[in-house]
């Protein structure tokens, strides 16, 4: 007889999990705050297609504002989390988004990112990202 092992999860692994899990959240609901004091309408959070999730979505005037929160010890840690292959992503998650809606895929849209750092400062960077 064979003895099976389980692993568990590493304790310390789970609470930053969890740490980063909060410290997302918190991030996305300051960057909320801050397109919300411009004007903007919070039209989806955390918004899951087959193609993958956008964080934040806002209607605009001339359509919706797509927005990639991202979270770090300095504004350029969080710059640097937003990997080519990540921003593939969105756009077809954004694509599959726009679908949805009347104009569907003749929906103008803008791609900016939000850095927020440790202390809680919020960089917005329009157009941010751009198909190439």
């Amino acid at each position: 007889m064979t003895a099976q092992y389980k692993s568990k999860p590493d304790g310390a692994r789970t609470h930053r999990g969890r740490t980063s899990y909060h410290a997302g959240v918190s991030a996305e609901i300051r960057v909320a705050e801050d397109y919300k004091r411009r004007g903007y309408r919070l039209v989806a959070e955390r918004w899951r297609g087959t193609a993958g999730e956008l964080d934040l979505v806002f209607s605009a005037p001339d359509g919706v504002v797509i927005v990639e929160v991202k979270q770090a010890k300095s504004l350029e840690t969080a710059a640097t989390r937003i990997s080519p292959r990540q921003v593939e992503r969105i756009f077809s998650a954004a694509m599959e988004y726009v679908s949805t809606l009347p104009k569907g895929l003749l929906t103008d849209m803008r791609f900016d990112a939000a850095l927020v750092d440790q202390q809680g400062v919020v960089r917005i960077i329009e157009n941010a990202m751009s198909e190439s």
